[in-house]
């Protein structure tokens, strides 16, 4: 369990600074001062100063920091303009009058209005490129999974449709690239919703409707399709298209997974906070350890490909006290050509947030609730 705990906290530790080291790094590209760099929350066990940023490691594994010279409004500013003698800026629009050079440097209010959306959005963002770099290893690893037909399961869906074993699958509801794709729509139609296929068979295109039927054995809804992959290696230029093949999956799989919990189709036992997740290190180390260490690393590779597009999805959500939230705020800002007050902005971010902690408590002790029973 050690060892678990560990490489748990190792995936944390790399997605979390992947995304908070986008922020840091467009924020210093667009002459933002970073005040803090903080991995986790909570009570600080580590840290350093260089420079004008503090960098600190923090006890609870639930996220991260980057923290902003003024990113919570102009009140500093204000101060400090007052201090030395000059009226602040009234209008609210970040950009304080008459003020000296040293006290407006490096005031996120005070950057243009595209550099804070830049700054914003580049966390998510990183959390992509990193979650590529994954796929790229998981490709070069196992290539790719194409969803080609091994056969049909008689009596289904998919048998009385005509459809036989060689069959590509083109489009599953949606266009596909890869077998799991097909795992995925299934496992989220829950109360068996027709599903529009087009296939290829011997270079012709085929389009038919499956319903799915119900199977008391396997508890859900199958189309009757078995063995549908057949594994390509990724060599040459597929290695970068099936890694983003895969990228894609990951992007889809958190998207439908969350409209999926809006829509009621998820309870809340499918939604896992850090120790859900350390146990999914857990049993994804565990099933792949008969296969040797290599086997074992490129598992938690895909692990932290997947977990990264997550944190990157769910911090576009327009949600206070997430990127997105705050994105909401700067575009509103593009279009009435002047910001929110500030104070507002942070009062709302400010209650997002303790909603946001008190969703983090809820699901943890949902977590430990599961794992005891």
């Amino acid at each position: 369990m050690i060892g678990t705990i560990i490489i748990f906290l190792l995936i944390f530790f790399v997605i979390v600074m992947g995304h908070e080291f986008g922020h840091f790094l467009i924020a210093k590209v667009n002459g933002i001062r970073v005040n803090e760099f903080a991995i986790g929350m909570g009570p600080k066990i580590a840290g350093f100063k260089k420079g004008e940023t503090e960098y600190a490691l923090r006890a609870f594994p639930l996220g991260g920091a980057c923290i902003f010279e003024g990113e919570d409004g102009l009140e500093a500013a204000k101060e400090e303009a007052s201090a030395a003698g000059t009226p602040a800026d009234k209008t609210g629009r970040g950009a304080l009058q008459n003020v000296p050079v040293d006290v407006d440097r490096g005031n996120f209010q005070n950057a243009p209005v595209w550099s804070r959306i830049a700054t914003v959005f580049a966390g998510p963002l990183f959390n992509f490129l990193l979650a590529f770099i994954f796929a790229i290893m998981v490709a070069g690893y196992a290539g790719a999974d194409l969803p080609v037909l091994g056969s049909v399961v008689e009596g289904s869906a998919a048998e009385t449709a005509g459809m036989q074993a060689g069959d590509k699958i083109l489009r599953f509801n949606s266009k596909i690239n890869l077998a799991r794709e097909i795992s995925l729509e299934m496992a989220l139609n829950k109360t068996g919703e027709p599903v529009k296929v087009v296939y290829e068979r011997d270079g012709q295109e085929y389009e038919t409707t499956l319903t799915p039927i119900y199977n008391e054995e396997a508890g859900k809804y199958l189309v009757g399709f078995q063995n549908y992959a057949s594994y390509d290696e990724a060599k040459g230029t597929k290695l970068f298209r099936y890694a983003w093949y895969q990228l894609r999956f990951c992007i889809k799989n958190s998207v439908l997974s969350v409209k999926s919990l809006v829509e009621g189709k998820l309870s809340k036992n499918d939604v896992a906070g850090p120790v859900g997740m350390a146990q999914i290190v857990d049993q994804v180390k565990t099933a792949a350890e008969p296969g040797g260490p290599m086997l074992v690393f490129m598992n938690m590779v895909n692990l932290a490909m997947l977990l990264s597009v997550s944190l990157g999805v769910m911090n576009l959500l327009p949600l206070p006290a997430l990127d997105g939230g705050r994105l909401v705020f700067l575009f509103l800002e593009v279009l009435r050509g002047k910001p929110i007050p500030p104070e507002k902005e942070g009062v709302i971010h400010f209650a997002g947030f303790v909603a946001l902690m008190v969703l983090m408590v809820f699901v943890m002790f949902n977590d430990i609730q599961r794992i005891i029973g």
